[in-house]
């Protein structure tokens, strides 16, 4: 009897890109078992469960193989997993290198699927088997936040693409429109390697909004004004010779009168330097490549720069902030699960500068784990060493000068001075939080702030501090 092609599969997808219904018609075929969302780190397979195979959710996470070959071991047949850009990243590396893991890779029309996100949200009706309980909505159109949401997944998929080139695989690819098309769906069961096939589809799952692009959206003028102004082949080519966009090129900050660029850090002077900018007149942002190499054609002797932070100041911005906003829905449910503390409701804070003081030294050591792979987290630009954000910008250019926030008016001043440009006064900014990192430090804070963001302080020469 020939040997099984594969013994596993994953299926490489985002949010609404159809992967409810391709799980659907999966579990159709005889011989076939996804598991769901296996490493969302916020559930395990399908939401509000903790627990898939006997596998609790802490398990999980302190394990994640261990999963994988429950899975194996527990199912008849070929069984596999759904896997978004902003799961388990140590999941990626157990399987994208493996060649009995077969890869699915399931696409959408990112604008298609960027505005059915902003439904669902607004409508909170994420899926549906009933036509007639459909809810629908028509949210506004933010240019900015699609063009980060398509950096990021592109990212994933250059990322993806490259390991599987470098590792000699290959992928099915699928399309959200094809989903609907039979045989390519028993294609996709040859491709495994199983017998079985379906007659016809599994329909439980009802498209929730059918309606042409320009009518699911508030403002369909403004998303084409706004669409406009992306270069639509870089978005729709990842070539494999191409470096790694890391940069976060959306983010950066330039002035239209003087010629100076700004490449801000997450937690560093970010709101400071803007401010500052602002005085010279109108700032642009919201770059993307033929942007920002625009701006530079125009301003020959331009200058680039970014500001970095003292690593435990900077982990205090990050977790003021995180405490005001919550911009990472799973580390609350993290620190309470492993580290049994419970945060404050999002836009609360602590009560008072011990409980504060006490939540810090979690947050930091969370982030050590995080910066060595030991967590099921995903590393957002908030908690990010300076050193790795630093050499994503150099993937595309490194910043001309990098000044330092404790000697920021000489950096500036010498700044302008090369550019010719007269130097304006530091805006004040109010310190983040409401509990001043003065008023908390001692060792331990700067102990656990050397541990969690060692290269910093290696590569930059930090010295306590105070």
């Amino acid at each position: 009897m020939a040997k099984a092609r594969f013994q596993s599969f994953v299926v490489f997808a985002e949010m609404r890109t159809g992967s409810n219904f391709l799980e659907a018609n999966l579990n159709a075929i005889p011989g076939v078992t996804c598991y769901g969302e296996a490493f969302n780190p916020v559930f395990v397979g399908n939401s509000n469960k903790t627990e898939l195979l006997g596998v609790s959710i802490h398990q999980r996470d302190l394990n994640p193989e261990s999963l994988l070959k429950v899975m194996r071991k527990e199912t008849e047949g070929l069984s596999g997993f759904r896997y978004f850009h902003n799961h388990d990243p140590r999941v990626f590396d157990m399987v994208v290198d493996d060649p009995t893991v077969a890869k699915i890779i399931l696409t959408r029309n990112p604008l298609e699927s960027y505005i059915s996100w902003k439904i669902a949200k607004e409508s909170n009706q994420w899926r549906t088997t009933s036509a007639a309980n459909i809810k629908t909505a028509r949210p506004r159109f933010l240019i900015e936040e699609f063009r980060e949401r398509v950096d990021t997944l592109q990212e994933f998929q250059r990322l993806l693409l490259n390991r599987l080139q470098v590792s000699g695989q290959t992928a099915f690819y699928i399309d959200y429109e094809d989903v609907l098309d039979l045989k390519v769906i028993n294609g996709l069961a040859a491709f495994l390697g199983v017998e079985g096939r379906l007659e016809k589809l599994d329909l439980s799952y009802k498209k929730q909004n059918p309606e042409p692009l320009t009518e699911k959206v508030s403002n369909p003028a403004e998303m084409a004004a706004g669409l406009n102004q992306i270069d639509f082949y870089n978005l729709r080519h990842t070539p494999n010779f191409e470096p790694r966009r890391q940069g976060a090129i959306n983010t950066y900050v330039a002035s239209a009168a003087a010629p100076l660029l700004f490449q801000p850090i997450k937690a560093a002077p970010d709101q400071a330097m803007r401010k500052w900018l602002q005085t010279y007149g109108e700032v642009l942002t919201g770059f993307d490549r033929q942007g920002l190499k625009a701006w530079r054609s125009d301003r020959p002797g331009h200058r680039s720069f970014t500001v970095l932070r003292h690593p435990l100041a900077r982990a205090h911005a990050a977790f003021c902030d995180f405490l005001d906003k919550e911009w990472m829905a799973e580390l609350r449910g993290h620190m309470k699960r492993i580290h049994k503390f419970e945060l404050p409701p999002k836009g609360e804070g602590f009560a008072d500068q011990a409980a504060h003081r006490a939540g810090f030294l979690k947050f930091l050591e969370v982030v050590k784990h995080l910066h060595a792979g030991r967590t099921e987290l995903r590393t957002p630009p908030h908690l990010a060493t300076q050193i790795a954000t630093i050499g994503g910008f150099a993937q595309l250019q490194a910043p001309d000068h990098i000044l330092r926030e404790d000697r920021l008016e000489e950096g500036l001043a010498f700044l302008c001075a090369e550019v010719g440009v007269k130097m304006q006064p530091l805006p004040k900014v109010a310190e983040p939080g409401r509990f001043a990192l003065d008023q908390l430090y001692d060792r331990d804070l700067e102990a656990a702030a050397r541990e969690a963001y060692g290269r910093d302080y290696i590569y930059f020469g930090f010295e306590d501090w105070r």
